[in-house]
């Protein structure tokens, strides 16, 4: 038998070690660059705004004047806007991702718009802002309303959800489709009863990530022509509205200190939202795959 030369291993094997301790040094300070630059945003986003950040804040009206200026109007139009987005999106995307998933016959139509889907993905936000702009502003005769917004952002956000919800389909075993056809269930049977439960934890996951998405962008609303200053409430999907990444806006362009930290408050807020909303798609989530 031909004797191993440890040695000679060993000298083959420093190489490979040096790269993957080095590839690994450069991944951590990649990860910890990031966490400093995260940490010092929030540092100074809750420095600078947590000193305003009251009940009076939650429900006072925009004002010129920084120390009587609220956040009201903003928040109550975003979760107006969401009203609008959430159950449009979601059944429009869930229910394409069912059909190209469960329905659709695989072949060069199907391939087609699967890839126009994707890169719909991909769009600048401001296409998107555009399009409803002239669809929904102009040839609709919606306005500068709560609808408009709403289906704008739907749009956005809509190729967003169809990927993640053909994604969450595509994982669910086959084997649990063999099973409910085998005890006599129908094709719809087994998509409401078995499929989609299965795949409710993906399907949340791209669902609120892109809603999270819709609440943070500004550029679709402005080419909307949305107000940056709102002294009223939406009383239906109708009115005229702001939402929080507006008001935010309009408050870093003033050249008071009062308003710099008026929108550092505001970004508080926007970020609880953002994390609640985030945080009971975990708990939903959970729950399913405890199940499952």
């Amino acid at each position: 038998m031909k004797l191993i030369d440890h040695t000679s291993v060993v000298n083959k094997m420093k190489p490979r070690l040096y790269k993957n301790v080095l590839f690994k040094l450069i991944f951590l300070a990649a990860t910890m660059f990031g966490l400093l630059i995260l940490g010092i945003l929030l540092y100074r986003i809750l420095t600078q705004g947590a000193g305003y950040l009251d009940m009076q804040f939650l429900q006072s009206l925009p004002s010129r004047k920084p120390e009587l200026a609220g956040v009201k109007t903003a928040l109550i139009g975003t979760i107006w806007l969401m009203g609008v987005v959430a159950p449009v999106s979601l059944l429009l995307g869930v229910g394409t991702a069912i059909y190209l998933e469960e329905y659709a016959k695989k072949n060069k139509f199907t391939d087609f718009i699967q890839v126009n889907i994707s890169n719909l993905a991909g769009v600048p936000s401001i296409v998107f802002g555009l399009l409803g702009l002239t669809v929904f502003v102009r040839a609709a005769g919606f306005g500068t309303s709560v609808i408009a917004a709403g289906l704008t952002m739907s749009l956005l956000v809509l190729p967003i959800i169809i990927v993640a919800s053909q994604e969450a389909i595509r994982s669910v075993p086959k084997e649990l489709r063999e099973a409910s056809y085998g005890m006599g269930a129908t094709k719809w049977q087994t998509i409401v009863r078995v499929v989609m439960p299965a795949a409710v934890p993906g399907i949340l996951t791209g669902g609120i990530l892109a809603l999270s998405r819709a609440i943070g962008e500004t550029a679709p609303l402005v080419v909307l022509g949305l107000p940056l200053f709102l002294a009223f409430l939406p009383r239906s999907v109708f009115d005229m509205f702001t939402v929080l990444p507006m008001q935010i806006y309009n408050w870093t362009g003033r050249p008071q200190e009062e308003f710099q930290a008026l929108a550092a408050a505001g970004i508080i807020v926007l970020l609880v939202l953002l994390i609640g909303m985030n945080s009971v798609a975990v708990l939903i989530r959970n729950k399913f795959q405890k199940r499952y």
